[in-house]
């Protein structure tokens, strides 16, 4: 366990979040809240969450997912089978006594199980009700796979990446993914906030289209209103920024320039060929501008135009891989990642809550559950006796 202390946790504390959760979007969503101290329960199958069994490159840690690790810190798990008819009611009282509950189920299955936000608004009508999806709750992709590089290729992200002459290329992560997750905890905080005023809990939707929308504000903006970017032969520039802009070849590696008018290039590159080249066209140029920046950066190491860019004040960065990320002293100096101990897999590793409370940024208080871990734990809370949990538990409605 980390040793950092657990700061921002009470913000939330005395909040109850019920997860129905799997994959990454719902998953993160609830682990924000956790972080800052909500009592986030999972609910389970007895298969356990997809999450357990699957990572990215089916790498597995002595057998422990660092997937699942990255997003079930700090809650709880129980196993409940919702098919089970002697289910619903130790569940029904379960969620009486929950502030939100958050779903990432495709859009009507909790409906068609008894657990539907009308349902449960007639019944606890304090209750936050929070669904994360792909598309949205109705529409015509409502039964489409909502999945990241999915969405990355339907809203434009993956077309407005790479080179004219290449295919469109999505990022190198699930930004999408992730930032459904923050939003879908932003409107849950929202909406619990709304309720201090109301005493009314609010149904909130968050989607894996809209966050691929909203990463896209500016961009989606100048096409509303008539602007149609194309990528660059080069590709180092955006589709809707005059150049500089992206990661140049320099002798020995990358270096990334952004936004630097024609003036400071003949600066600093001591190029005349620049000064044809006005702030009013230079995006129209940006290829010309792109070949010149290119030949100068070619010929010098990555090192020795940091040194010659951070001179000039110029904005500049590293290209890095993932270890020099991780080594960077600005990233450690925030903070940025913490560690929790797995009774297989030793000291896994992850990344922090991105948020910072009073200087400290949230950490690990508890390590990811075992799956079930908490089921006799949070139903005997509930007013059952264990003689009760034990009932449950031979008719298979909970394990």
């Amino acid at each position: 366990m980390s040793a950092t202390p657990a700061a921002g946790p009470g913000m939330l504390s005395g909040i109850r979040v019920v997860s129905f959760t799997h994959f990454l979007q719902g998953p993160s969503a609830s682990q924000l809240l956790a972080d800052l101290g909500a009592d986030v329960i999972k609910i389970e199958p007895r298969t356990g969450a997809f999450e357990r069994s699957w990572t990215g490159p089916g790498t597995f840690l002595e057998g422990h997912s660092p997937f699942f690790g990255l997003g079930n810190r700090n809650v709880r798990s129980i196993v409940v089978d919702l098919k089970h008819p002697d289910a619903s009611e130790p569940l029904l009282r379960l969620l009486d006594s929950a502030d939100v509950l958050i779903e990432s189920f495709r859009p009507g299955t909790l409906d068609r199980l008894g657990f539907g936000w009308e349902a449960l608004h007639a019944r606890n009508p304090r209750l936050v009700y929070a669904s994360l999806s792909g598309y949205g709750s109705d529409g015509p992709y409502v039964d489409r796979p909502g999945q990241d590089v999915l969405i990355q290729a339907m809203s434009g992200l993956a077309m407005a990446t790479g080179r004219a002459d290449q295919p469109p290329q999505p990022t190198g992560a699930c930004i999408v993914d992730q930032h459904g997750a923050v939003l879908g905890a932003f409107g849950i905080l929202a909406a619990l906030h709304g309720r201090e005023r109301t005493g009314v809990g609010t149904k909130v939707e968050s989607n894996l289209l809209n966050a691929a929308l909203d990463l896209q504000i500016e961009p989606l903006t100048y096409a509303l209103n008539g602007f149609r970017g194309e990528r660059s032969a080069s590709g180092v520039s955006s589709p809707f920024y005059t150049a500089p802009y992206g990661v140049f070849g320099t002798a020995d590696g990358w270096i990334c320039l952004s936004l630097t008018s024609p003036q400071k290039l003949r600066e600093v590159f001591d190029d005349e060929g620049f000064n044809g080249i006005e702030p009013g066209d230079a995006f129209a140029r940006r290829e010309d501008v792109n070949a010149r920046v290119a030949a100068h950066l070619s010929t010098r190491p990555t090192a020795e135009w940091a040194e010659v860019f951070r001179a000039a004040a110029m904005w500049w960065a590293p290209v890095n891989d993932h270890d020099a990320v991780i080594a960077d002293p600005q990233v450690q100096h925030n903070d940025s990642f913490d560690q929790y101990e797995h009774p297989d897999a030793g000291t896994v590793r992850v990344l922090k809550h991105p948020v910072t409370y009073d200087g400290v940024r949230p950490g690990v208080r508890t390590a990811p559950p075992e799956l079930g871990q908490h089921t006799a734990e949070v139903f005997t809370s509930l007013g059952y006796s264990d003689d009760d949990v034990h009932a449950l538990r031979s008719t298979g409605a909970v394990a």
